[in-house]
């Protein structure tokens, strides 16, 4: 059973834009806290923003004022409005629940995680 389908990466220039998109099973999305997380190669997954079924939001430090999380929860679907992106957002981009607004490690994920959406940011 697939649960986190992630979309709509690719590569961009400095200073672009992007827009990921994050499919979820009900089993994982209802009532939970959805998350987006990033690994870039050699490195170690990290939180990047994560959004309450009422669509409180919250991010990394790294991102906050450039992306804006969202969330559809008639569609099952989050999504990552990445702006001013820089070559140090690459990575892999993957989303998932967490038990809790507050929990930020990647660990505590709820579910199966999925491929992930690349997005690179090059000249």
């Amino acid at each position: 059973q697939v649960q986190l389908v992630e979309s709509g990466g690719g590569l961009v220039q400095p200073g672009g834009s992007l827009r990921l998109s994050c499919a979820a099973s009900d089993s994982i999305f209802s009532n939970n806290v959805m998350g987006w997380f990033r690994q870039a190669p050699g490195k170690e997954r990290e939180f990047v923003a994560s959004v309450t079924s009422y669509s409180y939001a919250k991010y990394a430090d790294s991102v906050k004022g450039r992306f804006t999380i969202s969330r559809d929860n008639a569609r099952n679907t989050i999504y990552l409005q990445m702006n001013s992106l820089k070559p140090e957002d690459t990575a892999v981009y993957y989303c998932n629940a967490v038990p809790s607004f507050a929990d930020r490690d990647y660990r505590n994920a709820l579910g199966s995680w999925g491929q992930g959406t690349q997005v690179t940011v090059s000249s």
